[in-house]
């Protein structure tokens, strides 16, 4: 399975995390759209089928990205 570089995924996730704190669903147009944006690049990028599926495969490969580099060090 093809993985997402881990930096670009660790911003996605702070990206949507930001955007849920300011809840942005609930907010303009604008955010919205930026917010549905993040999600769907964060499932594509996980190979999810929603955000939150997407969210829990993001955080697993950020692990096993961090656990690598830690044995390597």
């Amino acid at each position: 399975m093809l993985m997402a570089n881990p930096a670009v995924l660790q911003k996605l996730v702070e990206q949507y995390e930001t955007l849920a704190l300011l809840h942005a669903e609930a907010g303009g147009a604008e955010a919205r759209q930026r917010m549905q944006d993040v999600a769907y690049t964060l499932c594509v990028s996980t190979g999810a089928q929603d955000v939150a599926d997407a969210l829990i495969v993001a955080r697993q490969q950020l692990a096993g990205a961090a656990e690598t580099i830690a044995t390597r060090s």
